[in-house]
């Protein structure tokens, strides 16, 4: 028989054994395994953490959400500091936020982790492209499509890079590279043939232009393209078309309004002019060039003081807009106000307008 004492001696055995030997009582072995399980239960814990936070961000990040989609990745990267695609993902998310000096830092805080991140070399030249660093994108965007040449987004971004330094040609050898390897980008066509634009190749542009369109349909500007484009070889039945259907796609591309209207000035169709000006401004308000349009339309109606008002609009939206300056110093020298005349045309001239300097020393004396 179990006697009282001995129950208690045995029920106080069992409680100490139920929590378990003191550290003193482990050895090194049993420790170093103890530590090493709080340690994995640790690491788990913000592994778990990061992953919930990426989560979280990528969905805000597909909510166009991109600075709480920031903050979470920031989260994400701060519990788990080698987790790459949180890095990569808040990278993206900046630029598209238009945060380009931070999307340079992020990415480039990842390509230390990985320099093979082809994805990442490609998103930080968007960023450097972004503050205007074209010799780091560049270099970016080369070693992308070393990494990764069958990527035709590189191509197509090298190709726009490329545009913007007037490097036309290579523009050209980029965004036919980014055709051969995805003949469905509208964007590769419409930008290839603003490039033989640029060079005065109106015949290539236009075919490049049309087969963007055909590519999407629903692009305006596109068919704002071919419009202006068929303006400069003076086919103005077929830019008008253009711009109808510019317009038919989107009736508030005020662009359009405004370029149908030149093209009206160019067969002297004043008054159809004004109304697509009108259309312009009513759409955007602010627009510069719609009010010097009509300026330039009233002055060939000699309606001189209407002329004059629109001239002082687009002068009042744009004081840098050159040309409107010479119109303007036409329009008050119809108004016989020859010392103003003669500001314009010397403001037009600091500003490099195009005769500004003629009409400067042929009516002012020097």
């Amino acid at each position: 028989m179990i006697t009282k004492k001995l129950l208690l001696l045995l029920m106080g055995y069992l409680f100490v054994s139920s929590v378990g030997y003191s550290q003193d009582e482990l050895t090194e072995e049993e420790q170093a395994y103890r530590d090493s399980i709080a340690a994995l239960n640790e690491e788990n814990a913000a592994i778990a953490k990061s992953q919930e936070a990426y989560n979280k961000g990528i969905d805000l990040f597909n909510k166009k959400a991109f600075d709480k989609a920031i903050a979470e990745f920031k989260t994400s990267i701060k519990a788990d500091p080698n987790f790459t695609a949180a890095y990569y993902n808040k990278g993206v998310a900046e630029n598209e936020a238009n945060y380009y000096a931070a999307a340079a830092k992020t990415l480039s805080q990842l390509i230390a982790k990985d320099d093979d991140y082809s994805k990442a070399y490609f998103q930080r030249a968007r960023a450097y492209q972004g503050v205007g660093d074209y010799l780091k994108a560049e270099k970016d965007y080369k070693k992308s499509i070393e990494l990764a040449p069958k990527n035709p987004k590189a191509h197509y971004n090298f190709g726009t890079l490329q545009f913007m330094q007037k490097n036309y040609d290579a523009a050209i050898a980029s965004f036919t590279k980014t055709i051969e390897l995805d003949g469905h980008l509208a964007f590769a066509y419409n930008d290839r043939g603003s490039c033989h634009r640029m060079k005065g190749d109106y015949k290539k542009a236009i075919s490049d232009y049309e087969e963007a369109s055909k590519k999407n349909p629903d692009l305006a500007f596109v068919l704002n393209n071919i419009g202006t484009t068929k303006l400069k070889k003076k086919d103005y039945v077929g830019a008008i078309a253009a711009f109808n259907r510019a317009i038919s796609i989107d009736k508030n591309f005020h662009l359009a309004y405004n370029n149908r209207g030149a093209t009206q000035m160019e067969r002297d169709r004043l008054d159809e002019a004004i109304s697509d000006f009108e259309k312009c401004i009513q759409i955007k308000d602010d627009y510069a060039p719609a009010h010097a349009n009509i300026a330039a339309a009233k002055f060939r109606l000699e309606e001189y003081k209407a002329a004059k008002k629109a001239a002082d609009r687009a002068i009042q939206l744009d004081p840098e807009y050159g040309s409107a300056y010479v119109n303007r110093g036409m329009i008050k020298e119809m108004l016989r106000d020859m010392n103003g005349a003669c500001e314009d045309w010397k403001k037009g001239k600091e500003l490099g307008a195009e005769n500004a300097s003629d009409y400067y020393s042929q009516s002012c004396g020097y």
